[in-house]
């Protein structure tokens, strides 16, 4: 089975469970729901800057950021970095204690702290070689109300919903429950300014 990197380099996904025989991207009610997250989270950070360029530059001279070329972490935990930052981060999670932090919600925080104290990879530590062939083809995001639409057309009698920040399904048992609508605003998030 063949891994594959889409949009950005480091998460990996079997091609067979993204990609149908014919080369298209599956439907998103196909994929698990690691793989949702992770397609559906690669949209959003798609043009993102580097988090150490933006550490460095600041919110003031963000636009002399490199933008993000590899994704590592968990949804919502990523640490996004340029080709020139990876060796810092592979550093930090490989010698420094990173990896200690794998799946906890402080991951990216630990690694901010530790770039923005001035800690950076020894001279000439190697990042990862990548093969690129398509990095530009990214799955358009999915439309909030329509995934929600597509959602209920396959439960009888039950209305429901999905969170796209964390997969999470909801039942809802009336027009008055109070669960959070999906829409293009809720997908946004502030860039960490620490």
């Amino acid at each position: 089975m063949t891994k594959i990197s889409i949009g950005l380099r480091g998460w990996r996904f079997d091609e067979e469970a993204v990609f149908s025989e014919d080369g298209e991207f599956r439907p998103l009610e196909e994929v698990s729901d690691d793989t949702r997250k992770r397609l559906i989270r690669l949209t959003y950070l798609q043009g993102k800057p580097c988090d150490a360029c933006y550490l460095i530059h600041g919110e003031a001279e963000k636009n002399r950021a490199n933008q993000a070329e590899i994704v590592y972490g968990e949804p919502m935990e990523e640490v996004l970095l340029c080709q020139t930052h990876e060796p810092d981060f592979l550093y930090w999670f490989r010698e420094a204690g990173g990896s200690e932090r794998t799946g906890t919600e402080t991951f990216r925080d630990e690694f901010h702290e530790w770039f923005a104290s001035g800690n950076r990879a020894p001279e000439g530590y190697a990042g990862l070689e990548y093969v690129d062939t398509d990095p530009e083809d990214l799955p358009s995001p999915p439309d909030p109300e329509e995934l929600n639409q597509r959602l209920n057309e396959n439960y009888d009698g039950e209305r429901k919903k999905i969170d796209l920040r964390t997969g999470e399904i909801t039942v809802v048992e009336d027009e008055e429950d109070d669960v959070p609508s999906l829409d293009a605003a809720e997908l946004d998030r502030d860039y960490p300014t620490k």
